[in-house]
């Protein structure tokens, strides 16, 4: 085997040294250092191992400058080189063996071990803790400065990381063996060392914790300016509609000057930092040379001389890499801390026992429930309901009466804010998330897809279905014909074709028959449909009456519609009005009643469902 080939292999078994996909424990914490503790748990002996290998890199070099020395006594002398024949097997070893080895394994470290892992590790931390919290934590952020806070506060740990071995423990085992061999000259010669070392450790005591800070409030800009223009391209659509051109251009001018000012203020400091690192750099080599120079009658030789020009002058050189390393460090910790400081924060659901929800039968209780968003507007109030199993229950009001919220509360996207929700005895909020999700099947009317094949989005709810399982929901949905004619970008055809960004390439009639097809895939017991057929044209409508009526057999449905027509052969009707139910009946009852339902009624018609 080559030695090419056998450093290749090498490298491939340390690839795996790190078990990216040990999850973390517990929440992340929102202090620094141990955010980043967090973050890197269980890496931490590979972590050890390849700063032992820098450091054997560090340390070969101030062997290398001490053979050098000892080389150009060597030389003064005019001994003939047999007499030193081990001084020079030595430095070949060394040169051509050791040295190359020791600065190999450490670069397999650095790009091969520790980036690939570190980055998978951290960012599937990070997002797993993200796709854990609730609704609201969502609602009240921007989609891409959130995607921007992991992504930028990952590639910044594992940098810190990467930097603290590659040069941090390299520098310190080079300083520690600089100073022996300066001792082993001239133990005055430690004092002058240690006299730039203080210095040089004030002035970076002084600059980097500054830089720190410009550094994270260039971060926060640069995720503002992230999740403005998401923003934007989410939403070009609207833009285009009310001529929002200069509107949106105004507003990522605006953004984009914060961070000018930002990357500005930043730049400043780091110039005047550079100067002045350059400065004090310079100061070694003049002082231990010139030291050992005034110092040559004390024993000093030439190849000491040699020999500490060559240390001082390279860790002249390395003081400013180390420094340059050390402000990239800073600035890295200012971005970990900025989205630290995003992502750390738990705004999760209550936590329960976690055990799997049993749904025998689908009863439904909402017990004296009430949830106002915080305490703003909208909401419920005291809904007091009980929706047998097997029950179809229609619910009706106008926009915001909390018809959808009623719904979020039974899908547990929020946890009332006073009672309870039940589903079959058991309390929602003392089982896992997703059983609870995993029993109920919904269609809005607001039909989320994903940049995904139509295949992957029909399943998503039940991902090991069959195919002939697939093509039937399909087909019950009315969706087969126009899936068939599908074709992307990137020419892949029917169910393999991506749907684009939120199902963007289809008509929302037919992202609404992918949303059933999924729906009926699915098989929950509780169905919850939110104005399920509200993009779908009459003919259409009236094409899937038998699936629908076909999958809400044997299940508890919740059906929301401000087409009454769509619920008005429901086993029960609900009419809520500013949170509360404030009428309640079969059909027919309700327009006896003439009341709110029989006003609604009277200014619709048509008929639907026939259960």
């Amino acid at each position: 085997m080559s030695t090419t080939e056998a450093f290749a292999k090498v490298a491939s078994r340390a690839a795996g040294m790190i078990d990216a996909e040990k999850p973390a424990i517990g929440a992340p914490p929102t202090t620094l250092w141990r955010f980043a503790a967090w973050c890197l748990r269980g890496a931490w002996p590979v972590i050890a191992l390849a700063g032992f290998v820098s450091a054997l890199s560090g340390a070969s070099e101030v062997l290398s400058m001490y053979v050098l020395g000892r080389v150009v006594d060597v030389a003064a002398t005019g001994a003939p080189l047999t007499d030193n024949i081990g001084l020079l097997a030595l430095g070949a070893l060394l040169l051509i063996g050791l040295r190359p080895v020791f600065f190999g394994l450490n670069a397999v470290f650095q790009s091969v071990v520790l980036g690939p892992n570190l980055f998978k590790q951290i960012l599937a931390r990070l997002n797993r803790w993200t796709l854990g919290q609730s609704v609201g934590y969502f609602d009240d952020d921007y989609a891409g400065r959130l995607a921007q806070k992991q992504v930028q506060a990952t590639r910044s740990l594992t940098e810190v990381v990467i930097e603290m071995v590659n040069a941090i423990l390299f520098a310190l085992a080079s300083v520690i063996g600089s100073c022996i061999l300066v001792a082993m000259v001239d133990g005055r010669l430690v004092g002058v060392m240690l006299v730039w070392m203080v210095v040089y450790g004030l002035y970076l005591r002084y600059f980097l914790p500054r830089i720190r800070l410009r550094s994270k409030d260039r971060a926060g800009a640069q995720a503002m300016v992230s999740g403005q223009v998401v923003d934007t391209i989410t939403n070009i659509k609207t833009v285009k509609l009310f001529a929002g051109d200069a509107h949106e251009e105004a507003a990522t001018s605006d953004v984009l000057e914060v961070l000018r000012g930002r990357a500005v203020a930043f730049g400043e400091l780091s110039s005047l930092f550079r100067y002045g690192l350059i400065l004090i750099a310079g100061l070694l080599p003049v002082g231990l040379v010139g030291a050992a120079l005034a110092w040559r009658d004390s024993g000093v030789s030439a190849g000491d001389i040699a020999a500490i020009g060559a240390v001082s002058i390279r860790l002249a050189q390395m003081s400013g890499w180390i420094s340059f390393v050390l402000m990239t460090i800073y600035m890295h910790l200012g971005e970990v801390e900025d989205g630290m400081r995003t992502l750390a924060p738990a705004k999760r659901l209550k936590a329960g026992s976690g055990a799997a929800l049993d749904v025998p039968a689908g009863a439904i209780s909402f017990e004296d429930v009430s949830f106002t968003y915080g305490g703003g507007a909208g909401g419920v109030q005291g809904i007091d309901l009980r929706i047998k199993a097997g029950e179809k229950l229609g619910i009706v009001g106008a926009s915001g009466a909390g018809k959808s919220t009623l719904v979020s509360l039974l899908l547990r996207l929020y946890d009332p804010e006073l009672g309870k929700v039940t589903i079959d005895g058991q309390d929602i909020s003392d089982v896992s998330e997703p059983s609870l999700r995993r029993a109920i099947g919904m269609v809005t009317q607001e039909t989320a897809l994903f940049n995904r094949s139509a295949r992957e989005n029909i399943t998503y709810g039940h991902p090991d279905a069959s195919e002939q399982e697939l093509l039937s929901a399909v087909d019950a949905a009315e969706a087969g014909a126009f899936i068939q004619s599908l074709e992307d970008g990137q020419g892949r055809l029917g169910y393999e074709a991506h749907l684009g960004e939120r199902g963007v390439k289809l008509s929302g009639g037919q992202r609404q028959r992918i949303a059933l097809a999924r729906a009926i895939l699915k098989d929950a017991p509780i169905l919850v449909l939110d104005e399920a057929t509200s993009a779908l044209d009459s003919e259409v409508e009236a094409s899937i009456q038998s699936a629908l009526q076909t999958v809400m057999k044997g299940k508890t449905v919740l059906a929301i519609a401000h087409r009454l027509s769509t619920i008005a052969a429901m086993d029960r009707v609900i009419v809520m009005r500013e949170g509360r139910i404030v009428e309640e009946g079969s059909h027919d009852d309700l327009l006896a009643r003439g009341g709110i339902y029989a006003d609604l009624w009277a200014h619709q018609s048509g008929g639907f469902l026939e259960l």
